[in-house]
């Protein structure tokens, strides 16, 4: 048995006056981040060329600022200590060179906390939830989060318009059985769709961003147009908002039911391992790459499989899939304007759904080999 975690993510209706501490506490969070790295900055800038010293360093805690910002008192402890465990982090991938030194964090970040369970200070009960300092919060649970999971922590937050959401992560424990391989799919990333897979099928993406484009340029110029800060262009602001996470909602509920689809009719599900930003920059695909979610949904994809004990592989994106004749094997150049292709075999098919193919026949060599 191997312990899993699991978030479940709710819409929650708090009063104006949780509302009022939990933009509080986003504001104290943020606060305590930046003066935290900021000494750490000094500090590096101070010892950089003494890395002995540099370990031995004992870096500043939020109780440190509680003395003299006496209003950091009014909220969560615990999400002030994971503030620091937020930055701790991110200094540690810094320094193992996995990222960039950590940036400070402005109101245009995204809005959130989280908090932990210690001794039954969350607890979620019928129709509402119950949170340090907020107490009881109403809460639009959709869906049921099994007795025997347990809740670890809860993260909060605020979109653009306004809304609030909690994740509740909870951990369990899965006897994961490796399901023997018998059904197979190839998905080969398609610009225009999401993808065709290697039976021929498209996922016919319905293209949410595209279809809302005109709306939210419309409703952009009217924001445009009015005066920064004042309570016209707040409610333009959400107004566009709204729009972007409609957007966003749709196509994260698209992508969750095609990953759903697939895990449940493949044992296996194999893709190439495609650098999307670079795709984005180099082929200058930036709205479709954005439209189509395809690395979120990989990442459901992958988790799902994982759930039950199916294969989820990822094959060089070297590999020449979209120039290699999925019947006798020979390759040839297929530059992009070219949708068909037309081997000397005989074999005459949609440039993505050989790709397809040849992603499968691939993934089928590397379960082999495994």
């Amino acid at each position: 048995m191997a312990k899993q975690n699991k978030a479940y993510k709710f819409r929650i209706y708090p009063t104006d006056e949780q509302a009022l501490i939990m933009r509080k506490t986003f504001g104290c969070v943020r606060f305590v981040y930046n003066k935290m790295l900021a000494e750490r900055i000094e500090t590096y800038e101070s010892l950089k060329d003494d890395k002995e010293a540099l370990k031995k360093v004992k870096h500043p805690t939020p109780a440190k600022y509680k003395k003299e910002f006496e209003w950091l008192r009014e909220v969560d402890s615990l999400a002030l200590a994971n503030a620091q465990l937020n930055l701790d982090k991110a200094y540690k991938a810094f320094f193992k060179g996995n990222a960039k030194f950590p940036k400070f964090k402005s109101k245009r970040h995204k809005q959130s906390y989280t908090t932990n369970v210690v001794n039954g200070n969350i607890q979620l009960l019928d129709g509402h939830i119950k949170l340090p300092k907020l107490k009881m919060v109403k809460i639009k649970q959709h869906r049921k989060i099994p007795s025997e999971y347990k809740i670890k922590s809860c993260t909060l937050s605020m979109t653009s318009a306004g809304k609030y959401y909690i994740s509740i992560l909870t951990e369990y424990e899965l006897e994961i059985k490796n399901k023997e391989i018998e059904n197979v799919v190839g998905l080969d990333f398609a610009m225009d769709g999401l993808f065709v897979d290697s039976e021929g099928e498209k996922a016919n993406y319905p293209k949410f961003y595209r279809q809302m484009l005109n709306k939210l340029a419309k409703e952009q110029r009217k924001l445009s147009r009015k005066k920064k800060g004042s309570s016209n262009w707040h409610k333009q602001r959400v107004r566009v908002a709204k729009i972007q996470e409609k957007v966003a909602n749709q196509r994260k509920n698209f992508l969750h039911n095609k990953s759903k689809e697939l895990v449940t009719t493949y044992d296996a599900v194999i893709i190439e391992d495609l650098n999307m930003k670079g795709m984005s920059q180099t082929l200058k695909f930036g709205k479709s790459v954005a439209d189509n979610g395809w690395g979120m949904f990989t990442s459901f994809l992958q988790y799902k499989l994982k759930e039950q004990g199916k294969q989820f592989v990822k094959i060089d994106k070297w590999f020449p899939s979209t120039q290699t004749c999925s019947n006798c094997g020979n390759t040839q150049p297929m530059p992009m304007n070219i949708r068909t292709y037309a081997c000397s075999c005989g074999l005459n098919l949609d440039r993505d759904y050989n790709s397809a193919l040849n992603i499968k026949k691939e993934g089928i060599r590397l379960l082999a080999s495994a």
